[in-house]
């Protein structure tokens, strides 16, 4: 029989056959989404569902449409941001009624019409992407190597491009992409007459070099990593009229450095999001796209940062809607009032209509809501109940995706969308939990039918900024529960810093991504085995990937005296080696704050190690790079410390490699019997 890890790899994670990326026209009577033909098929369809009856109609089959070919190598770099781990065709841009829609495949660029189910290849240059379609349908915006080029029943040309090997128009910068959220550097106006288009000179920023070590003859490829307390890329806007005039448009970036979203809605001038370098501050602009003029109509400020959410801000009507921290509370607000009553944390700003503002939300940590909430702040929730939810709407319809512990569905007005993603092999069976003084919230999860004998424990956090794994959804606890079922008691811990909780929650790490984290996983596993025999304190591992992998090391640096052994999967082992955006907001610039990078720096506590270690580390990660797992290797041999390194050559942040993401739950969960003396295993000493 086929093993988890193995079906997990095979399905990417169980996400192959499920619908996705749902849209719904602006009139409710089309409804289109992607999904591919199998549970073990990363090459998603374009598919159209009708609500009324529930028909489903196969649109775009890529394998069918042309053979299998590359995508360019800008698209791998977004897939990569976007944490995308599907082919084919893996998001498309539609009119508001969606009865057209454009996309990318292989590096050419298609038309297609919904109703009719007819489609033409447009001509392109052959390495697009992130095609945008004009509001009159017949022009295609996409990115082409440095620049942006318009193409529909004219033809094809370049409308801008970046003159030296530095400057790009028409895409992201890392720090957007990465961490704020922006993934596209241009937008069509309403008209169709004109794009507003980011340029991006990174030149400022230092060059790095990823190498392939496996493969000695072929040279190191550059890459421009804006890290900690160094230079950010150089982000200009530009009113481009599509015969190639331009207006430069000035977003105040001698205060503002980040450029953090963009809107350009009908009857509306552009709607500027910017921040400034240290994030306390975040205002709201409008351009005139004649001029180029920008004036600032609203301003966000925090001692901390100003959080940035998904859907906002943007107009509702004539008034502006933000969403912000309030005292304990992330709320709506109109105008400057908060309308959002203090009970909703709010998540995502979700749709606007001239009645409502439709949002997902939390009462309660575990699970996440979809709400209306109205101009006098009554509030109607649209679906509630143990899990994670979310909402498209339009017209009259409404897809509403929901997870939870059974697994995950789409409906369409009620009618159920077919899902062809695998049944995982694992069932899992958490036990939540509220501990401590600070209420942390907690699961365990024991092996099936477990006899209630002690069990050797493992920690399974995440435990950092933007990430929430103690939710009431089955997706979240998969590999916890094979772990558990290897003959773990596995407890996953969502302590400060972690969303879903409050802003008072999230900014506890400010200054320190390290006492306050490690402090609530400890607790959370004391208190919970206070009144659970079944936990073996004398054998605790811990394991994680990226901030988890930080944590994971962290824990046996610090607290030998209560973790045995640890798996740090890409972690970050010096701050000052990760990106400004991120990396500033919690800590601060280094030049100005430097006590908040020593105190969170692994490599000067690397001769405090004494539990058994293993660090794993792509080699072409341009996220965490290798060079992490590497200094903290260097600090363990010069203090004389026993660890282990493995290096994945070729592999990136994501680990999409179907035997390398299969063997990498194997070869932990060897490292962790040996080191815990399980089944008669031993480190070696």
């Amino acid at each position: 029989m086929e093993s988890f890890p193995r079906q997990q790899a095979r399905t990417r994670r169980f996400t192959c056959g499920a619908p996705r990326t749902i849209t719904v026209g602006n009139d409710g009577q089309r409804v289109l989404f992607l999904r591919s033909s199998g549970g073990s098929d990363p090459v998603n369809a374009l598919w159209s569902f009708n609500p009324n009856s529930g028909e489903e109609r196969l649109l775009v089959d890529p394998a069918a449409l042309l053979a299998r070919g590359g995508d360019p190598a800008a698209e791998a770099v977004r897939r990569e941001r976007a944490r995308e781990v599907g082919e084919g065709i893996v998001s498309y841009s539609p009119l508001p009624d969606a009865s057209r829609v454009c996309f990318a495949l292989a590096g050419r660029v298609f038309l297609l019409e919904v109703d009719e189910g007819r489609f033409a290849e447009l001509p392109s240059s052959g390495d697009a992407f992130d095609p945008r379609l004009c509001s009159d349908g017949t022009s295609v915006a996409y990115v082409s190597g440095r620049g942006v080029r318009i193409t529909g029943s004219a033809g094809d040309h370049r409308l801008i491009a970046g003159t030296t090997k530095t400057v790009s128009w028409g895409s992201a910068e890392f720090v957007a992409a990465e961490e704020m959220g922006r993934s596209r550097g241009h937008w069509w106006a309403p008209d169709g007459r004109a794009l507003l288009v980011a340029r991006v000179d990174v030149s400022p920023i230092e060059q790095w070099w990823v190498s392939a070590p496996v493969t000695p003859s072929k040279p190191p490829q550059s890459m421009r990593y804006p890290a900690a307390g160094t230079a950010n890329a150089e982000v200009g806007l530009a009113v481009v009229s599509l015969d190639g005039s331009r207006v430069d448009v000035d977003w105040q970036r001698n205060e503002f450095e980040y450029l953090a979203g963009v809107r350009w809605e009908s009857d509306r001038p552009p709607l500027l999001t910017v921040q400034t370098r240290d994030q306390r501050a975040m205002a709201v602009l409008t351009a005139n796209p004649v001029t180029g003029r920008t004036e600032e109509i609203y301003r966000i400020t925090d001692d901390h940062w100003v959080e940035n959410i998904p859907g906002a801000p943007r107009w509702w009507g004539d008034s502006l809607l933000t969403v912000e921290d309030r005292g304990d509370t992330r709320c709506v607000v109109l105008n400057g009032q908060t309308i959002s009553p203090p009970e909703w944390q709010i998540r995502q700003v979700l749709d606007v209509t001239g009645e409502r503002v439709l949002v997902t939300a939390s009462r309660y940590p575990l699970d996440v809501e979809v709400v209306e909430i109205f101009h006098d702040g009554t509030v109607n929730v649209v679906s509630s109940g143990a899990g994670v939810r979310t909402a498209t709407y339009g017209g009259q319809t409404m897809a509403l995706q929901v997870a939870d512990l059974e697994g995950t569905s789409l409906t369409i007005n009620g009618h159920p969308v077919v899902s062809f993603a695998e049944q995982p092999f694992v069932a899992p069976a958490p036990s939540f939990n509220v501990l401590g003084e600070r209420k942390i919230p907690t699961a365990v999860l024991y092996p099936d039918q477990h006899d209630g004998s002690p069990l050797p424990v493992l920690m399974d956090p995440y435990g950092g900024p933007h990430a929430q794994r103690v939710q009431r959804a089955r997706g979240q606890f998969l590999v916890s529960q094979w772990f558990a079922d290897q003959g773990f008691a596995v407890v996953v811990a969502d302590g400060r810093g972690t969303p879903g909780r409050g802003p008072q929650w999230e900014r506890a790490v400010r200054g320190d991504l390290a006492g306050p984290v490690l402090d609530d996983q400890v607790d959370a596993l004391q208190g919970l085995a206070a009144s659970d025999e079944r936990l073996d304190l004398t054998r605790v591992g811990i394991r994680g990937w990226s901030f988890g992998g930080y944590l994971a090391a962290l824990a046996v640096l610090r607290r030998p005296d209560v973790f045995h052994a640890a798996v740090a999967g890409a972690p970050v082992t010096d701050w000052r080696l990760y990106d400004t955006h991120y990396t500033e907001r919690y800590l601060g610039h280094p030049d100005t704050e430097p006590e908040n990078y020593v105190r969170t720096d692994l490599c000067a506590e690397a001769a405090n190690l004494e539990r058994p270690l293993l660090l794993i580390h792509g080699l072409a990660d341009d996220n965490v790079v290798v060079a992490h797992t590497l200094q903290l290797s260097r600090a363990f041999l010069a203090a004389g410390r026993l660890h282990q390194v493995l290096p994945l050559s070729g592999v990136t942040h994501m680990t999409p490699q179907e035997e390398v993401a299969e063997n990498l739950l194997l070869v932990q969960l060897d490292f962790l019997r040996r080191s815990l003396v399980i089944g008669g295993a031993t480190y070696p000493a």
